[in-house]
């Protein structure tokens, strides 16, 4: 059998995907944690604090929250339903470095859990800090044009 016959054969025998359901889940999941973060956002600025203040608090606790429920496994089981909604990008990253973090605990706190946190986090923090530097001076020189 060919690799081309097998491709065919799985596609023949495997169950259709039920696009408009997953797609569904997903836009609803992913809108209730964007809603979670405005409700926080609000909280925050009704304490008093300014409005990058009170964004810095929603976002470290929707941070918290994603960790403690990859601890708990119950961010996994919504990821079953929701899917993509979950990969709200704050949410999605704590729960990936989290993840991380849980499965290699058993190797230790160094090699275990340090090292493979940071081989999820670490290239989203170089390429985020140097996107920002370029954005930076991008900027700089407009403002020196301008």
């Amino acid at each position: 059998m060919t690799q081309k016959e097998y491709g065919k054969r799985i596609s023949q025998m495997a169950p259709p995907s039920p696009i408009l359901k997953d797609c569904s889940f997903a836009y609803v999941i992913g809108g209730l944690i964007c809603v979670l973060g405005q409700i926080l956002w609000n909280y925050y600025g009704s304490l008093g604090l300014e409005k990058t203040d009170a964004s810095t608090a929603a976002s470290m606790t929707l941070v918290a929250l994603s960790a403690l429920f990859t601890g708990l496994s119950l961010y996994d089981n919504l990821a079953k339903y929701a899917g993509a909604g979950t990969l709200v990008p704050i949410t999605g990253f704590a729960n990936a470095v989290s993840a991380a973090a849980v499965e290699f605990k058993t190797e230790g706190y160094i090699l275990g859990v340090g090292a493979k946190m940071f081989t999820i986090a670490g290239p989203v923090i170089v390429y985020g800090t140097t996107a920002s530097v370029i954005y930076g001076l991008l900027y700089w020189i407009w403002m020196l044009m301008g």
